[in-house]
This record gives C-alpha cells, structure tokens and sequence, in this order.
C-alpha cells in the first residue's frame, strides 16, 4: 500500500513554483491544477473544510476563535478537536479499517483528534505567568523522543516578529521521524512559513519571494527524508494551498464604527478601554471578514447593523440571517450579521478612538486575549518593545470570498491520476482522498 502524504501550504501560488526546483521536480511527472478555498479562507475553516468535505454550517468552525455566547468569552486559537462537528480524514479511514493509520502533523484543532500520531504546540503555562515549551502529541511520550533527537519545537519562531523558517522546518524534520517511526497510510502536514513575510510586507515583497525560497530547500529536504525511509516509488504527494494572500492597500475597523454609532461600549481599566462583550453589537474580526454578534438578537439592531456597513468603503457584503447560508455560515456560532471585505482590504479589530486609550494587550503579542485577529503583532518594534497600532503596515491579506484568479490557489501531485484533469474545490478533497486510501488498501 502506498503512503500518501497531504501538505498544506498557506499562501502557495501558482507562480510561486518557478522559484521551487525541488517542488518542481516533484511534481514533473505528476500533475497541478486550481484550486479554490471556500469562504471564510482563513486557517481553521480552511483546514476543516479539508479535512471534513463539509461547509462551516456543519463542521462548526466559522472563523480562528468562537465566541462562547453562554460563557460571554472569545477563545482565539486554543480550541481543542471537539469543536469540529463533522468527521475528520482519520475518522472516516477508521470507519473502513482500523488498520489504516493515520498522522495529524500541526493543523489546528487537532489536539485530541481521531489521528493515530499527532504533533501540535501546547507550552506548558507555569504560575508565574511565564511558558515552558511543549507539544501535545500522540503517543503521548513522543515528544520526548523529538526532544532528544531533534530539540524543542521552536514556538517564538512559530507566530510574531520571530516567525521565520525555523518553525516549517522543525515540523518537517519531526514529520519526516513520525512516518519514518509509524509508518502511516495517510498524513497531513500543515506547512506555515508562507503565512509570514506576504501578509507583513506583501505576497511580492523581496521578503516574500524569499521565504518562498527558504520554504522549497525545507521541502526538499523533507522529501529526500521520506523517500529515504520509504521508498519514492511508495509515496504519493498532494501538495496544496490553504489560501491565498492578496495585497491590500484599506483597512476598516467594524468596532470602531459600531462604537461610534452607540452599539459598542467600553469597559475603561486601569490599562485602558476593554470591549464590552455584552455591547449592543460588536465584531469579532479576522483576515478579510468579521462575525457581528447582537445581543439578543435584536432584529432593531441586527438593522441598524446592515444599514451602518452597507455601501461602506472596503466591504463588498453585509450577511444578515439565511443570507449568510451563501456561503455555509448559517451556524448557531456565526455572529447574526457577518461583514465580508473587499480583496484589497482587511478588519482590525480596534475599537479605541484615541491610542493613548488602548488596553495594555494592544501593543502585545498576545494572540488569546485579542477577540480577533491581529497581523500587526509581525511588526513588533524591537525599539520600543511593543506593537504598533498602524493597522495600515499590513499589506496583505486573505479569507475573503474567491472570484478573482489571483485568489485561486494550487494543488499539486507527484500522481499524474490522482488529481484528474480538473479545477478543485476544498470541499471536495476530503471524499476523495478517503476514496483513494481506502482503494489502496483493499488492494
């Protein structure tokens, strides 16, 4: 049985593959065609999308964070795997056998998933506040084994100003380890490094066109390893983008507009002006859309917040209600209106008018306590010590709803077959893929 391993790649370009000899000479015999990421393309619907073959209406995650309307909390980036409501690759292989093993190598919301073997951060947070660096992984033990053979999971290089290479290819070399010591039928390998330079400086930037570089040697390396241990002739690839950054040249502040028109209140701290999660309406934003929750649902609300954003510079959709079945979001998590933004511009998540009154996490790198995405932490001043809160230094984005080629990712194989002769949707990923293990198995 042939091993087949799926690699996702945010921001991967079709015309990225002229700087990428070694992913070139992968896939020369094989295959590549478009591919199209569902609404919102962001990272965990995106993956969820992959790795379910369902819309967000059913597998649940309708953004990077959910806000927890019983609790009247915003958990951004910490979910563990039961908050996809819909059945996962490994899921769906155990159904057929569970001699099919499986391997979950970093997408998000995996900690606790159905996979055979994972690898996913999770530092230790100590009582004095500080963190201690550890992944969760399954077997349990096996952090230990990548510990002594190859060293901590770089996690400062992971997200932030550090973010560089490091990180990818920590993950690559302990992949290559997993599927060398487990041998498994199918991986997925989420591969981040693209994420970084494109979304601070632009996907063209020098720095971009770099990391592009930088992310092929890692490539190769990897997949001389696996080759290595497997044999290139038992290998199958499938090499896709999660998404595609696009530049921007706007950014709009739904929370601020909300404030300005009476919906959002404050609650004025010590360290500055905190949102009040129980505001008439406020935006929990990310990338290039937001879910605005309405308390209550008050239809007069959920009005006034269609009538505020319609025609307003940069968003090209206001959602209200059955609206948002569109594009799969009518799920009881999705905020009541969802703003959906233009290609060229993005949402932060900014509610102060004055910066002399932003709380104190504003100007950190604290991706758990922002209710909402926030890229300006890859511009941290090492000057200062803190972030700026120039949303404008962000120069490219992604999530907003595909209608323009230069949205349209890639999806590439060594298989000439496995692919076909057809532009992809991330939907239809899943069914497949299971089709193709499940046929290498029962031969």
């Amino acid at each position: 049985m042939k091993h087949l391993i799926y690699c996702t790649v945010p921001g991967l370009r079709q015309q990225d593959l002229a700087q990428m000899p070694n992913l070139q000479a992968l896939i020369a015999q094989g295959s590549q065609q478009r591919l199209t990421t569902g609404f919102p393309a962001v990272t965990w619907p995106a993956q969820a999308n992959m790795l379910t073959g369902q819309p967000p209406a059913r597998h649940g995650v309708i953004a990077n964070g959910f806000y927890w309307r019983d609790q009247q909390e915003v958990e951004m980036w910490t979910a563990w795997n039961d908050k996809i409501e819909a059945p996962q690759i490994w899921d769906l292989l155990h159904q057929i056998s569970s001699e099919i093993k499986s391997l979950a190598w970093f997408p998000m919301l995996s900690k606790g998933c159905g996979a055979d073997y994972i690898c996913m951060p999770k530092p230790v947070h100590n009582p004095d506040g500080s963190e201690s660096l550890w992944c969760y992984t399954q077997p349990q033990q096996y952090y230990g084994d990548l510990l002594e053979s190859i060293g901590h999971f770089p996690l400062q290089h992971f997200w932030g100003p550090l973010a560089n290479i490091k990180s990818s290819q920590w993950i690559l070399e302990s992949a290559v380890k997993a599927i060398s010591d487990f041998q498994p039928h199918f991986s997925y390998i989420y591969i981040p490094h693209l994420d970084y330079a494109a979304q601070k400086l632009g996907p063209d930037s020098p720095a971009a066109r770099q990391s592009v570089v930088e992310l092929d040697e890692v490539l190769g390396d990897m997949m001389a390893g696996v080759h290595a241990g497997l044999g290139d002739e038992n290998v199958v690839w499938i090499i896709a983008s999660e998404y595609v950054i696009t530049e921007v040249d706007h950014v709009s502040y739904p929370n601020r507009q909300l404030r300005e028109a009476g919906l959002l209140q404050v609650a004025v701290q010590e360290d500055g002006e905190h949102l009040d999660l129980q505001s008439p309406a406020w935006a929990l934003v990310d990338h290039q859309f937001s879910h605005v929750f309405v308390k209550d649902a008050a239809n007069e609300v959920i009005e006034q917040v269609r009538l505020l954003f319609n025609d307003q510079e940069g968003i090209s959709e206001v959602l209200v209600g059955e609206e948002r079945a569109k594009y799969g979001l009518d799920h009881p998590r999705s905020g009541e209106v969802i703003l959906v933004s233009t290609s060229n511009s993005w949402q932060a998540y900014y509610w102060w008018l004055d910066d002399q009154q932003a709380p104190g996490f504003a100007r950190t790198v604290d991706i758990h306590r922002k209710p909402g995405y926030d890229p300006v932490e890859l511009h941290f001043d090492m000057a200062t010590k803190s972030i700026p809160l120039d949303a404008t230094l962000i120069k490219g984005s992604h999530g907003a709803p595909v209608t323009k080629e230069d949205q349209r990712g890639v999806i590439l194989s060594n298989c000439p077959e496995i692919l076909q002769d057809r532009d992809w949707h991330d939907l239809e990923l899943c069914d497949h893929l299971v089709q193709h293990v499940a046929a290498q198995h029962e031969a």
